[in-house]
Parts: C-alpha cells; structure tokens; sequence
C-alpha cells in the first residue's frame, strides 16, 4: 500500500486533533504519525481512516477510535524496550503504535482470521512482536509477567490472571463495564504481590471481549 503526501497531511491533522483532546505524550503522538492508518482499513473505505472515529473491520468487530488508541497507549506510560502484552489484535493498529514506541510486543486474538490479517500488516513493522491465537481474557501466562497489559475491548469484570501477570510497577488498562457497549477505562498499577492501585477513568464504547473471562 503506498502512503502518499495527502495521507500524511491527514494524519498529521488527526494527530493535532488528538493534542486538543489532552493526549500530551510525545511517544504516543509521534507513533501514531508514523503509523498509517488507513493500512489497516478495508482499501474501498480508506477515506475514512483519518477521521476520529471507530470503524468496523468485519467479524462484529471494529478499528478502535484514534483517541482511544491514544489514550489507552499514554495511560500505559509505557518506556522503549519493555514487554506488553495487548489482548485484542484485531486490526493491528493498535499493535502497530505500540511497536512504533519500540516496545516488545506480545498480542492475542481470539478471531483467527483477524490474527491473520493483522500479522501479514505487522511485518512491515521493524518492532518485535509475538502473534498469538488463543482467549485473551486468560492473558498469556507463559510469557509473564508483562510490564503492561492492554486491553482493547469491554469487560464484564476485571480477571485475576491479568492481575498476576504484572510485574511489580506494570500497569493494567482495561474497559470495565456491565452493559457490552458501554465501560469506564480502569488503570490499576500493581504496588506490591497483592496490593494494585486502582484508577476509575472515563467512559468509552468497546466491542465486547470474548472468551472464558468476556461476554463468550
């Protein structure tokens, strides 16, 4: 796919935009100007790419708002090198802006068509990233623990695996909501072996997560 001046110019609009709305972190920013978006959309509705909004990508499931991707990436606060375990592929635009901040990334998905498609666009990226299929909601126990989790769709409960697969310091975000399409972002920090900070943020819509510990 080619990504021309006018792409650019877009983007670069979008990613001021974003600056408006209170994200501030140069990392998150100047990843997401990097990562053309509209890769990650289907190729007769690219000209949407640059809009704030969500998009659906097949499969009951969506492209997740760039403000979201924004937000959650800076809530993370994520450094160079660390390891991140994203929980919902889907597109890879997400998975795309975590690599640009030079993260080690491990992502799952439980759609396995989506995985497919997300990992043939993720070659393309430099980063080093693990593709997994399997229930996210479980997290990936193996590869623990992890210095951040991302989760990028709704909740009914906030799972305990997720929690002991942190690392002392690592943070867990997470949309946390009783209805499917609507949620308030969580952010706990795990202080201790059994003490976690915990943070109630705004409100957001997800497509809701799947699995053992989703709405299955």
């Amino acid at each position: 796919m080619i990504d021309t001046a006018v792409h650019q110019g877009r983007r670069h609009k979008l990613i001021r935009e974003l600056a408006t709305k209170g994200i501030d972190n140069h990392s998150v920013l100047s990843a997401m100007v990097r990562v053309p978006r509209h890769f990650f959309f289907p190729k007769d509705f690219e000209q949407y790419a640059y809009r704030d909004a969500a998009f659906p990508i097949g499969f009951d499931q969506t492209i997740s708002q760039p403000f979201t991707v924004a937000y959650q990436s800076q809530l993370i606060d994520i450094q160079k090198g660390e390891k991140v375990l994203e929980i919902g592929t889907g597109s890879g635009y997400q998975a795309a802006v975590l690599l640009e901040m030079g993260v080690e990334l491990y992502t799952i998905e439980y759609i396995k068509p989506l995985l497919q498609k997300a990992s043939a666009l993720l070659k393309k990226y430099k980063g080093n990233v693990h593709l997994i299929h399997g229930d996210g909601s479980k997290g990936v126990p193996k590869y623990a623990p992890f210095d951040a989790i991302i989760v990028t769709a709704g909740a009914p409960t906030i799972q305990n695996e997720l929690l002991k697969q942190l690392k002392i310091g690592g943070k867990l975000v997470i949309p946390i909501g009783e209805a499917k399409d609507n949620q308030r972002m969580h952010r706990l920090t795990r202080i201790s072996e059994n003490k976690f900070h915990r943070e109630v943020l705004g409100d957001f819509k997800f497509v809701p997560l799947v699995g053992d510990g989703g709405w299955k």
